[in-house]
């Protein structure tokens, strides 16, 4: 699905206009991102919680000429999906 498809499927399921929606939908994902920033985890009952963790600095292989490479460390956004989640998907 993408943006404007989500859009669409919120403004038909809440009666928002398509403007409205967007604004919604681009501020939930700015506040998710401002938490993440911070460090903060985001759970969100029967969805899932999304979430940050810290990958340390490796060596790795470029598969293309064997070369041994340094990759940087990290921070990476993780998800987690909820029970409720797993059991629609599940069905």
């Amino acid at each position: 699905m993408k943006k404007v498809e989500l859009v669409e499927a919120v403004a038909n399921a809440t009666g928002l206009t398509k403007v409205d929606a967007t604004k919604a939908i681009d501020a939930t994902f700015a506040t998710i991102t401002e938490a993440l920033v911070k460090g903060d985890k985001v759970p969100l009952v029967g969805f899932g919680t999304f979430a940050t963790s810290e990958r340390s600095a490796r060596e790795g292989r470029n598969p293309r000429t064997g070369e041994t490479v340094k990759i940087a460390a990290r921070t990476a956004v993780t998800f987690k999906a909820g029970s409720a989640l797993k059991d629609a998907v599940n069905k």
